[in-house]
Parts: C-alpha cells; structure tokens; sequence
C-alpha cells in the first residue's frame, strides 16, 4: 500500500523536476531573445510558442504521439539510438510537462526581461562588457525573481499535468502513472480514500510551491 501510494508522488515530482529546469534553460533563453528582438513573423512564432497553453490536453498528446511516434523521423531516431521508443516511459511524461509548462515559463520571462532597464544595460556595455556579461551580470539578476516565477508556475503546471501524459506516457502504475492519473483510476474504481490523500498531497506540494515564490518575491522588496 505504501509503495502503491509513494510511487506515483515521487514519479511526478521527478517529472516536474527535471521539465522544469528544461523548461527555465529554454524559456530564459527564448524570452530573451523575443523580448527584445523585432523581426517579420515574431507574432506568428509567438502564437506557437504558447498554443499548448490553450490547446485541450488531449490534442497536445496526440501531435506528441505524431511527432514522437515510431512513423517519423525523430521517434525512427530515438528508437534507432537508444533501442525503445520514448511512448509509454517517464520520459514521455517530461515531454509532455515540458510542452505544456513552456508557455508560462515564456510569458513570465519575457515579461521580466521587458522590464530590464536598457539603459542599465547600455552603461555596462559602454564599460567595456560584452553581451555575455551583460547577460549574467545584469539582466539575469534583474531577472531573477521572474525566472523564479516562472519555475514554481513551470513545476506545478508540470506536477499536476494529466491529459496530455495519459495520451503520451500512459498509466502504467509504478512506471508512467502519475499522481493525476492515479487520482483519475482511484475515482473511477471508487476509492475515494486514496484519490483524497493523493489530492491532499498535491494540494500540500503546490501550495507550498506558491507560499515560497510569495516570500521570495515580498522580501525583495
């Protein structure tokens, strides 16, 4: 009983771990970049950058499964290097939070790096910085607390991600099922003793997940 209730808490706290320190390279990077870049098209790239945010769960796991599928070229390629394919693996599941947890983690740092003074960002050039320093010596730490931000959002989008991960990974307990899909089965075999304890856990997690952020957040100020 233990292990059956442990085992998908810990399985999606490893998956929202590791989609989002993907998704905080990624998106600092690509909010970055499209906060102060101005070129033809960027409204279009934009819409794609955050149409998982919109899209019903059950599309972004099918064009998972399209992309990812033994039929095209890139699951021929992973099926090719590592001998499986990634359906139906926890890796699957971080694809799928990956996907789904990337537009908030956009939107927030972009909006951060928006608010960056460029005239603090000039004077350090004009010092004799380069853009790398300029990056990590003043936009990032100007940045921080929307980076952090966008990580508690990224984590417990990520933790709590359900449609998509059934579609892409599964639910194959002790392997793919995650907390959402346990909760799901648990309803639907009627043990509402475990999906509570299961709901309270993410509900535990999460909240604590924001409390944090918060006091960062006030204690900069």
């Amino acid at each position: 009983m233990a292990t059956e209730f442990w085992d998908p808490i810990i399985l999606s706290i490893r998956i929202a771990i590791v989609a989002s320190i993907l998704v905080v390279i990624v998106g600092t990077f690509i909010g970055k970049f499209m906060a102060r870049s101005i070129f033809k098209g960027k409204m279009i790239i934009e819409t794609i950058l955050i149409l998982p945010l919109v899209l019903p769960p059950s599309v972004v796991g099918f064009i998972l499964i399209i992309i990812f599928g033994t039929n095209s070229p890139i699951g021929q390629g992973i099926e090719m290097i590592f001998s499986k394919t990634i359906i139906f693996t926890w890796w699957a599941g971080v694809v799928a939070a990956v996907v789904v947890a990337f537009p908030l983690m956009y939107q927030v740092t972009k909006a951060g790096f928006e608010h960056v003074d460029v005239d603090i960002e000039n004077a350090a050039r004009v010092d004799g910085a380069n853009e790398r320093s300029v990056f990590l010596l003043i936009s990032l730490p100007l940045t921080a607390k929307y980076i952090l931000t966008g990580f508690v959002l990224s984590f417990t989008r990520a933790l709590g991600e359900f449609g998509a991960t059934l579609m892409f990974a599964g639910n194959i307990p002790g392997k793919t099922q995650t907390v959402s899909t346990a909760i799901y089965v648990a309803i639907d075999s009627g043990e509402m003793e475990k999906a509570w304890l299961w709901v309270l856990s993410m509900i535990f997690i999460s909240s604590s997940m924001l409390l944090i952020v918060q006091w960062l957040n006030n204690r900069a100020y």
